[in-house]
């Protein structure tokens, strides 16, 4: 039996957290943008820690565990 969790939680937080498409954190002329569909290197870092940090909250503090079979 394999573990499928990370790979469920890492596409679907890869998705969300893409900066421009849902929102961006820190965005060209606001503190965060929605929907604008561009990025920048400080965004692509931001969303990268705002990644990390959830996927390690949701893979092992909490202990998600998702099997088939």
């Amino acid at each position: 039996m394999a573990d499928w969790a990370p790979v469920f939680v890492g596409v679907f937080l890869f998705v969300i957290l893409s900066p421009g498409l849902l929102f961006q954190l820190p965005g060209k002329s606001r503190v965060i943008e929605f929907n604008n569909m561009q990025t920048s290197g400080v965004s692509i870092l931001v969303h990268t820690i705002i990644f990390f940090g959830l996927i390690t909250i949701i893979l092992i503090a909490i202990g998600l565990e998702i099997n088939f079979g």
